[in-house]
């Protein structure tokens, strides 16, 4: 969860400063760092889930699962911002952070249903 304040604090102040600037160039990645890594995943979802259950969020699958988002999380809008501001050659970055991010969603879907089967 406190990464997830963290991805917050950063991506808030970036689009008022995007909104100021008038300069909306990065707009797409100040929503994905905002949304995949702040508020749908972290702070909400996967959050409330491990504080509500605790035993899920015990396990060594939650601690890699919630590794596998902090880094999609940052990769993801890191490497769109990289391929807004030059160009398509490292779409690498982006490509990798969103399937990054959407495995440690799978296996937050895994946890789920495996406590839930417990």
């Amino acid at each position: 969860m406190c990464v997830s304040v963290v991805f917050l604090l950063i991506g808030m102040p970036a689009g008022v400063a995007t909104g100021m600037q008038e300069d909306f160039a990065l707009q797409t990645a100040h929503a994905h760092l905002n949304l995949v890594g702040g508020v749908l995943l972290f702070l909400f979802l996967f959050g409330l889930y491990y504080r509500l259950i605790p035993a899920a969020g015990a396990s060594r699958l939650a601690k890699i699962q919630g590794w596998l988002h902090i880094v999609g999380g940052i990769l993801f809008p890191i490497g769109v911002a990289i391929v807004i501001l030059k160009g398509p050659s490292l779409i690498v970055l982006p490509i990798a952070g969103s399937l990054i991010a959407v495995a440690a969603t799978a296996l937050f879907a895994f946890i789920v249903l495996r406590t839930a089967w417990d």
